[in-house]
């Protein structure tokens, strides 16, 4: 490890950063400059102690999922984080199409939709963050291992994960996600990641292979999308999708009718959320 430029990059990289650039407010008597040290370690679900050990160069080496939180908490660009690595002692991660490094400035959007459900989703259907309105809207959805951290396994394989959605919309959604999946696969090729969630649906649900026959490519993306919360009822929702400057990620934001009873709801959502977030059990931007 390289002790001293390490904890030189910390700091200079914290300081960079103001609190309303990753959603927080600024509060009053703020003297130090940019993030404190104690906000950096929330944003990276570890404890304050440790990254005020890690920063001042004193900490023990830190495994390369706390380097991947402290990556996404201080927004760095994929040239900063291999920099952070090799720091840290580590060999340069893969940058693989299932891009696990959430895309800093689609993060910064992220952090200004905190009270609108949003979602950030890589190729593979997984969930790299989300607000804390997304969150109250669909449970916190970054915290699976393994194959279920894709949407499209778990929507087949735990039909139960399907409850959210109205009846109309689960026909439609399955077939889109089969489409995504098939297209994700064809780029990435036979020995991706993609193609082997593709063996492992198409060995667990029959629902999956059926649709994965029909070789449908291109499955028209709704805009008005129909939920059903267990916490609100009936929602009619706007699904806007943004994608970031390589395709590799893709933000999904819901909204809903200025002045409608399911605007009403959101809101209601939105304070949800942040209740969450104020007692402790907010939403946890790690992803492993």
């Amino acid at each position: 490890m390289e002790y001293a430029e390490l904890s030189d990059f910390l700091r200079k990289r914290r300081e960079a950063l103001q609190p309303e650039d990753v959603g927080m407010p600024r509060g009053r008597r703020r003297r130090t400059p940019g993030l404190r040290r104690e906000e950096v370690a929330a944003l990276a679900s570890m404890s304050a102690d440790y990254y005020s050990r890690l920063e001042g160069g004193r900490g023990p080496q830190p495994s390369v999922d706390m380097l991947g939180a402290i990556a996404r908490a201080l927004r760095l660009t994929l040239e900063e984080r291999d920099h952070l690595f090799l720091l840290a002692g580590h060999g340069t991660p893969p940058r693989t199409t299932r891009a696990c490094h959430v895309d800093p400035g689609m993060l910064r959007i992220l952090d200004r939709l905190h009270d609108t459900p949003a979602m950030l989703l890589n190729r593979c259907g997984e969930v790299l963050a989300q607000t804390p309105a997304h969150v109250a809207f669909a449970g916190e959805l970054t915290n699976f291992q393994g194959m279920e951290r894709s949407e499209v396994y778990r929507w087949f394989v735990h039909p139960e994960t399907r409850a959210l959605y109205a009846d109309p919309e689960l026909t439609t959604h399955s077939k889109l996600l089969v489409s995504m999946l098939r297209t994700t696969a064809t780029i990435d090729g036979p020995k991706s990641y993609a193609a082997s969630l593709v063996k492992a649906l198409q060995k667990l649900s029959p629902e999956f292979v059926e649709i994965w026959d029909a070789h449908e490519v291109v499955v028209a993306h709704s805009q008005t999308k129909r939920f059903r919360h267990p916490a609100v009822g009936d929602l009619e929702l706007y699904c806007e999708l943004i994608d970031n400057r390589d395709g590799q990620q893709t933000l999904i934001v819901f909204t809903a009718e200025p002045g409608s009873e399911s605007a009403e709801k959101l809101q209601l959502l939105s304070v949800l959320g942040s209740q969450a977030m104020n007692s402790g059990q907010g939403f946890d931007r790690e992803l492993i």
